[in-house]
């Protein structure tokens, strides 16, 4: 039994020690992750319309009545944030090209084009759709980024606290276990020998 117990406080520890670690590990993930895709969003330097520009919304303008709720919140701000990323992408650039594709998907307008190799108009539409579509899509993967940067920063704090709990319970147990060992009982040498 003595034993069974001793083994629970050495797998306590060892599990506080795999927890923090990776708790550790996933912090850095996360930070590294995080700090990457703004980096990236900065760098591209792209920013949301003025707010000016969302008082006036007007169907097929350059903003619409549906943009409002979800993208009127960042206007004029510089797109830093995966928030902003999806929000951009999926209703801005997507609103945008919907317009102007008259709902019809790349592929479908890119085979309209193929089929009529001599419409400039239809190839120029095909060529800005691409491009927007490419934008979003770019946006929506550094979106994915930093929800895996949000994840790992969650995972990583209850790593933490795990291990944490498991170190904690395996050093109680080692206090306890040193508490109820038997204290040895000393007898005094007296110099007497007992008689046989």
């Amino acid at each position: 039994m003595r034993r069974t117990i001793s083994a629970f406080r050495w797998f306590g520890l060892a599990t506080a020690a795999i927890l923090l670690t990776a708790g550790g590990l996933l912090l850095w993930g996360s930070a590294y992750v995080h700090n990457t895709v703004q980096g990236q969003l900065a760098a591209q330097q792209i920013y949301f319309p003025p707010k000016a520009a969302f008082a006036h919304p007007v169907a097929d303008g350059e903003i619409t009545p549906n943009m409002i709720p979800s993208v009127s919140q960042y206007a004029g701000e510089q797109l830093l944030t995966g928030q902003q990323a999806e929000a951009y992408a999926d209703h801005f650039i997507a609103q945008h090209v919907t317009d102007m594709a008259g709902g019809k998907t790349y592929s479908q307008l890119s085979s309209e084009a193929l089929a009529q190799p001599d419409n400039a108009k239809l190839a120029a539409e095909v060529n800005t759709v691409f491009k927007g579509e490419t934008l979003r899509s770019m946006l929506l993967n550094a979106y994915g980024w930093w929800k895996v940067s949000q994840i790992s920063y969650i995972a990583a704090i209850i790593s933490f606290a795990l291990g944490g709990l498991a170190l904690i319970g395996s050093v109680l147990g080692f206090g306890f276990a040193r508490q109820a060992r038997p204290q040895a009982t000393v007898i005094p040498h007296t110099g007497k020998t007992l008689a046989a």
